[in-house]
């Protein structure tokens, strides 16, 4: 046993900490732990971790995948627990396992949003009908510069309700292949359905066929 993946979620101010910081805290989090983290070798060592498909800074997560190495076998029916006893607040491990699948298997995400408005929410069907057109593009932003990108197909399974302040989203997205930031659905709306405010968070990962990814 070397190779190992621990699913954990990120919510509440755990949120607010970046892609590059949440490995510190995980490096920390497993030597207070006394897990055997496993290093690089060479000048500058650096931990054998990484995180499945990175999460953007302020969206709150149930299920983010971490890959790791170890230099000695661990309990990992226990493992979750010690890492969560010594962990910061919002971070809690919730399973440790050998993994039967590579992350670039990940295709689908499947993430929940809340859209909230100042001044009432738009109707239901209003935004069901924009998110079902066939052709939804969206100005984003990459390391290439901006570009016009197609949410259409990239981005599906629209459900709403009404909630306290606005409207619950539930919808799925693409994970990789492109990498589709729900923000984008957000950015796309015309301003008579954008929200004053949206926050989302992330439910489970699949693969192309809409089976669970673990």
């Amino acid at each position: 046993m070397d190779k190992l993946r621990a699913r954990f979620e990120k919510a509440g101010k755990a949120a607010y900490i970046s892609h590059l910081d949440l490995l510190h805290v995980v490096q920390r989090i497993f030597l207070r732990a006394g897990a055997p983290l496993k290093y690089s070798e060479g000048f500058n060592p650096h931990a054998l971790i990484s995180i499945c498909v990175p999460l953007s800074v302020g969206v709150e997560s149930a299920c983010e995948l971490m890959d790791f190495r170890v230099t000695r076998d661990v309990d990992l029916a226990a493992l979750p627990e010690e890492l969560n006893a010594v962990s910061p607040g919002g971070i809690r491990f919730t399973e440790c396992y050998e993994p039967a699948r590579k992350a670039s298997e990940i295709k689908w995400l499947r993430c929940e949003g809340v859209f909230e408005y100042d001044k009432g929410a738009p109707d239901i069907p209003a935004l069901e009908q924009f998110y079902s057109r066939e052709s939804i593009p969206v100005v984003r932003r990459t390391k290439r510069g901006e570009g016009v990108f197609e949410l259409a197909g990239n981005a599906r399974d629209f459900s709403f309700e009404n909630c306290e302040g606005g409207v619950r989203v539930l919808c799925t997205v693409s994970a990789q292949e492109p990498t589709v930031n729900p923000d984008l659905l957000v950015k796309a709306l015309p301003e008579a359905l954008a929200p004053d405010f949206a926050a989302w968070k992330r439910l489970d990962f699949f693969d192309k066929d809409m089976k669970a990814f673990r």
